[in-house]
């Protein structure tokens, strides 16, 4: 069995940190779970097939997509103010710094860039904020090559090959923590509202002892430092609903923009 931290393993930094938590909260119950490596630029939906997960960060839409369903173990509970200690996140949408755009009306006839069709924060999310802005005319120029990850969400704008991309406001919350100096280069124009946060995931059912080692991580001295360095509260068991409710809502988005114009051009990738 493995576990794997690599969908907020936002820098080389943190993914040593998410090593080091996953090893003091799995050593102690389930020694035998092998900490797996699978960084970029293999694709994340091959981990996320894998038959042997039993602690795997698994996007919330893919895992409420997928047949057979992984099973819930953990969910995160981030720290700063604005989560209001709730296991939830959002998109955070973001131009350069030195941009002109102060709002995302202002950034529609120019360039979006989307990470990857099975990402909530990247994808389904900001089509749906984009739903309230539907026209006849396409919003955008342009939705460009997925750029798969935050952090090529992030680099994409910076680098000038889009004007506005979608960030997951925890991986990026984690960025202005480890990576300050790159988060300052972009501005946040608009944010989406919280929807339930990706969670460790297992292939079948959760191990019970995995389950209570997560629960109980905020009280054990080694594992709740590495957690103040990884901007976590606590780890609390997933609510179902809130998952199924991303899969409704994809359902929903999915149809509106496939009557509806987004961009004059859009990436195969993104093709509906």
């Amino acid at each position: 069995m493995i576990a794997n931290a690599r969908m907020y393993s936002v820098t080389p930094e943190v993914g040593v940190l998410w090593r080091r938590l996953l090893a003091a909260v799995l050593g102690k119950t389930e020694p035998s779970v092998e900490i797996v490596d699978h960084a970029p630029p293999a694709p994340i939906g091959e981990l996320w097939a894998r038959p042997d997960k039993a602690a795997v960060f698994m996007c919330g839409l893919p895992q409420s997509l997928a047949s057979p369903r992984p099973a819930l173990v953990a969910a995160p509970v981030p720290s700063p103010a604005a989560y209001r200690g709730r296991a939830v996140y959002w998109t955070e949408l973001v131009v350069r710094a030195d941009s002109d755009f102060e709002t995302l009306a202002q950034t529609f006839g120019h360039r979006l860039a989307l990470t990857t069709p099975e990402s909530q924060s990247g994808y389904a999310a900001p089509l749906h904020e984009l739903m309230a802005h539907a026209r006849d005319r396409p919003l955008y120029r342009e939705v460009v090559a997925p750029v798969f990850t935050p952090m090529g969400a992030l680099r994409a704008v910076i680098d000038g090959q889009a004007d506005v991309a979608p960030l997951d406001s925890y991986a990026v919350a984690l960025m202005r923590r480890h990576a300050p100096d790159l988060v300052a280069q972009v501005r946040v124009v608009a944010s989406t509202e919280p929807t339930a946060i990706p969670a460790f995931v297992a292939s079948a059912s959760a191990s019970p002892a995995i389950v209570e080692a997560f629960l109980g991580a905020d009280r054990q001295s080694d594992s709740r430092t590495l957690m103040e360095a990884l901007l976590l509260t606590r780890f609390e068991r997933p609510e179902p609903a809130g998952y199924d409710a991303l899969r409704w809502r994809f359902e929903t988005v999915r149809a509106f923009w496939r009557s509806h114009p987004l961009a004059e051009t859009v990436h195969p990738t993104f093709a509906l």
